[in-house]
């Protein structure tokens, strides 16, 4: 078992819950993140780290994976302690007001306060309904793309009509000795470009672009072999593949913390909007988790929320001592990287 103590616990590390990480830093507070993904950065690094984000100041375009690498670099000077791939289970709150936060491995984070930032919260793929498609999971089916390498010079074969199937069939086209989308309508779901781009990419015979259609076979020994399409429902079709990759996007669940007292509103978290502070003294929420009257699901939303929260957070953890705001403009972060 392993144990940790810190100032903060932050729950999630996607960029929500890394910029909080620096706005606790400049308050000289110490953080300590978890996350059940192997990896920083959330959805911008497991679902769409190659996709461009047009909303963060400063940037008019930026990849979700630069984004996040931004995030490391910034948060680094204050020298965040993190514990990855370990979902947190259980949350007790002690006589004396800090917690305890345990993950399901045994992992046990002792902090005053606990942020929670988990995004939508624990997410599970929307499976097609094809029979023995477990079977081959970890064996040529997968549900989305981490290490685009793994592809190269292999057969691929997409399903999906949102930006994602487009995303990751324009990017794996040229890595792919084959690449088929199949797509179960006649128009596209993602961005007009994208869509436009894929199309004309089919027409270029740089990819195979089966519309009206649906995978409703998976066949192999140990490993996938093939997948069988049906066409316009009447006309099945047969396929080599190495891997399949249906992307119908994640189911949102909140998991565990679903029974840790704190009031809901459907999947969401309602907080505080002064501080984001939640029900349970000492807890926040912020990012796409929480909700309250006027919430927009915004990255840029999530930063305000973390600076706030991080102002809140420095009276639990120093009561009564006076809090002067310091701009960074004025003293940069020096002075303040010795935690």
């Amino acid at each position: 078992m392993t144990n940790i103590t810190t100032d903060i616990c932050i729950v999630g590390a996607g960029p929500v819950g890394l910029f909080a990480v620096f706005e606790a830093g400049l308050l000289k507070m110490r953080c300590h993140v978890v996350d059940a993904l192997p990896a920083v950065g959330g959805q911008l690094s497991e679902i769409y780290p190659k996709k461009p984000i047009y909303d963060i100041p400063g940037y008019p375009e930026i990849l979700a994976g630069d984004l996040v690498k931004n995030l490391e670099q910034q948060i680094a000077p204050f020298h965040p302690t993190f514990t990855l791939g370990e979902r947190v289970e259980h949350l007790a709150k002690l006589d004396d007001g800090s917690f305890t936060v345990t993950t399901v491995d045994g992992t046990e984070i002792a902090c005053k306060v606990v942020v929670i930032a988990g995004g939508l919260g624990s997410f599970e793929p929307r499976k097609p309904a094809i029979e023995n498609l477990e079977k081959f999971e970890g064996r040529g089916v997968t549900y989305m793309v981490r290490e685009p390498e793994l592809f190269r010079d292999k057969r691929v074969v997409l399903a999906g009509g949102g930006d994602s199937a487009l995303d990751w069939a324009i990017y794996l086209a040229s890595l792919c000795k084959e690449l088929t989308l199949v797509h179960r309508g006649t128009t596209f779901r993602g961005a007009p470009e994208s869509a436009a781009k894929v199309t004309s990419m089919a027409e270029e015979d740089h990819i195979k672009l089966i519309l009206k259609s649906n995978v409703t076979e998976v066949q192999g020994d140990d490993e996938l072999r093939s997948v069988t399409v049906m066409v316009d429902n009447t006309t099945p079709y047969e396929i080599e593949a190495d891997y399949f990759i249906p992307l119908f996007g994640l189911v949102p669940k909140l998991g565990p913390l679903e029974n840790w007292g704190l009031e809901l509103d459907k999947n969401a978290i309602v907080v505080n909007t002064e501080d984001y502070s939640t029900n349970i003294p000492g807890v926040y929420a912020i990012g796409d988790i929480n909700t309250y009257p006027g919430k927009l699901k915004l990255i840029l939303c999530g930063f305000h929320e973390a600076a706030l929260m991080a102002q809140s957070a420095y009276n639990i953890l120093n009561p009564g001592k006076k809090f002067i705001l310091k701009y960074t403009t004025v003293n940069g972060i020096q002075e303040l990287q010795s935690l």
